[in-house]
């Protein structure tokens, strides 16, 4: 990679704090995953329902961890359902949603799977395709974006 193309990128550290303000959520702890090619975000109680002809989705989400009392229900239009193989080898079909994702002081749309992750350690996934021509990581730092305000 040419040093114009990586002085254009920002550092970020290997875990982040993000928003997704379509959603409702203010803030929640996501890990940058390189190994991963889309983001996801942990949900649960996950419901289909037509709106306006098109498939929407609607679901809860525990955006603080190891914090079950505190939910965010969220609604999004469904964009695409895609095979996704996780870490171990299971594949699960999953709904893809856009959504404007925020880093810091930049904000742009990303695609999302939605997933129940209530065994992961991580919310939120933010996958390579979201960070692509954006971010390079940091793997020895955290939070070198900063704290999202609530």
């Amino acid at each position: 990679m040419d040093s114009e193309k990586r002085s254009a990128k920002r550092c970020a550290g290997w875990r982040e704090w993000a928003a997704l303000p379509d959603l409702g959520i203010g803030k929640i702890k996501a890990k940058m995953d390189t190994g991963a090619r889309t983001s996801c975000l942990h949900a649960f109680h996950t419901r289909v329902f037509d709106k306006e002809g098109q498939p929407w989705l609607e679901f809860h989400v525990h955006p603080i961890q190891r914090d079950v009392d505190t939910v965010v229900i969220c609604q999004a239009p469904i964009v695409d359902q895609r095979d996704v193989t996780d870490s171990g080898g299971h594949v699960e079909n999953r709904p893809v949603i856009l959504t404007l994702l925020t880093l810091g002081s930049e904000s742009w749309p990303i695609e999302m799977t939605v997933t129940n992750r209530d065994t992961m350690k991580f919310r939120m996934l933010i996958g390579r395709t979201a960070m692509s021509g954006r971010l390079l990581i940091d793997s020895d730092s955290s939070y070198l974006l900063g704290e999202q305000p609530k």
